[in-house]
């Protein structure tokens, strides 16, 4: 897939066995400056791949070309296109996840909000969300710095910085989420997944979590480290939240 103004790529793993597959959607991190595939694109797609899932990561605009809502726009027509395609793609449309890393994480967490995401842009919500040390909030001091200038731009309006703030979305209608970070993150401040995490229980969303001592961040699959396993955990709870 090729998109619009930026030439986003979408790169895709499908699993064409002459069968439907449930599929997920990949937004890696980078603190929309990069996008980090292989480390959180592609390495997520095929551990996807040899559960039974398609997969398809989505390489959304950064650096200057990351102003909101154009990464958000991104995603919104990867998950259109996909959904269209179904048949050829070999994927069954319903209760799709949404996967993302860091400030890939933050993407899918608006992404899966009533009020910047699926509902706003007349697509159907996502099955599940599975987010790894993701940035959470814009508001400052808690935010990644990175990541908010680049989405944001210098002294945002405090009404866009709290409507791009994931805390402050989360309604009853949030899609049912596993979470994982690590205590040891110097990059992006453990309070973001906390205070997303408080959310959620407040409003009643379905959720698992994780947290690892000695974790820092961008550790990607986490092999070797005590979070090692987390993605057939995160598959886990997809299936038994939709499947």
């Amino acid at each position: 897939m090729e998109q619009h103004r930026n030439r986003v790529r979408v790169d895709e793993y499908p699993l064409l066995d002459g069968a439907r597959h449930p599929f997920a959607v990949i937004c890696p991190g980078g603190g929309y400056a990069k996008v980090s595939d292989p480390l959180e694109g592609e390495d997520f797609a095929r551990q996807l791949n040899a559960a039974g899932f398609a997969a398809f990561v989505v390489h959304y605009s950064v650096e200057e070309a990351a102003r909101f809502p154009a990464p958000l726009e991104d995603l919104a027509a990867a998950v259109k296109d996909i959904l269209s395609r179904a048949k050829e793609l070999g994927v069954d449309p319903a209760g799709y996840s949404v996967w993302g890393a860091s400030a890939g994480g933050h993407l899918a967490a608006l992404f899966a909000s009533e009020a910047q995401g699926w509902k706003k842009r007349g697509l159907p919500r996502p099955g599940a969300l599975v987010l790894c040390y993701p940035v959470v909030t814009m508001e400052e001091p808690l935010t990644h710095a990175g990541s908010r200038l680049r989405l944001l731009g210098p002294d945002p309006d405090p009404a866009l910085t709290a409507a791009t703030s994931a805390e402050q979305l989360v309604t009853p209608a949030w899609p049912p989420t596993f979470l994982w970070w690590g205590e040891a993150d110097a990059a992006v401040p453990p309070a973001n997944s906390q205070m997303l995490l408080a959310a959620m229980k407040s409003a009643g969303v379905v959720c698992g979590h994780e947290s690892w001592p000695g974790v820092g961040h961008g550790v990607g699959l986490g092999e070797g480290l005590p979070c090692a396993g987390w993605p057939q955990r995160a598959m886990d709870f997809w299936r038994r939240a939709v499947l």
